[in-house]
């Protein structure tokens, strides 16, 4: 289910994020129990048991609704669908590796999330974290334009709700998955 046009962006051409070590700071937290929603109707809390893929993004695009005004500028803000797609297609294989769970968590409204799992076709939920209620719980990173909060990309590895592996800074954002899946089968 790959999307050619995704793998047309020219990552050099964009600034890439630095390590301002947020990453070493929630390595090893034990995640607090604050449900989220849901792109399948439900209410996740990623504090329960299992081994669990967390990537965070600034904001997945809407077709037909411009960017925030410099974006493409905002080292790391660019490239969440691309992140999206290739969880979605390396989903799979990160299960046959052990993982349980796989989500993606932005600061975007339930209905926003659920308007691009649907158009994406992922196979796993999106979740919502609008109110930042577990953004400020773990301290994740985060970025502002005009009055919209944005969370840094990063991606979690979460063991019976501890932070096992912190993927962080991320980029270029369509490697995540395989980034993720490598260090998994112990690649990396």
């Amino acid at each position: 289910m790959s999307n050619p046009n995704l793998n047309d962006v020219d990552w050099s051409t964009l600034p890439q994020p630095e390590d301002d070590g947020a990453g070493d700071r929630i390595a090893g937290f034990a995640l607090p129990s604050v449900p989220l929603p849901a792109t399948n109707d439900t209410h996740i809390d990623l504090s329960t048991p299992g081994r669990t893929i967390l990537f965070i993004y600034p904001m997945t695009g809407t077709p037909g609704t411009a960017l925030p005004d410099g974006w493409d500028g905002i080292p790391g803000a660019r490239g969440c669908t691309p992140q999206a797609c290739a969880f979605r297609d390396l989903h799979d294989d990160l299960v046959k590796t052990g993982i349980d769970r796989v989500f993606g968590l932005s600061t975007q409204t339930p209905d926003q999330q659920k308007e691009a799992a649907e158009r994406l076709h992922l196979p796993y939920p999106l979740l919502s974290d609008h109110a930042l209620a577990f953004a400020d719980a773990i301290g994740l990173p985060r970025f502002v334009i005009g009055e919209a909060v944005y969370l840094k990309r990063m991606t979690l590895v979460i063991e019976g709700g501890f932070v096992g592996k912190v993927f962080y800074p991320v980029f270029p954002p369509d490697r995540a998955a395989a980034d993720v899946l490598d260090w998994l089968r112990g690649d990396a």
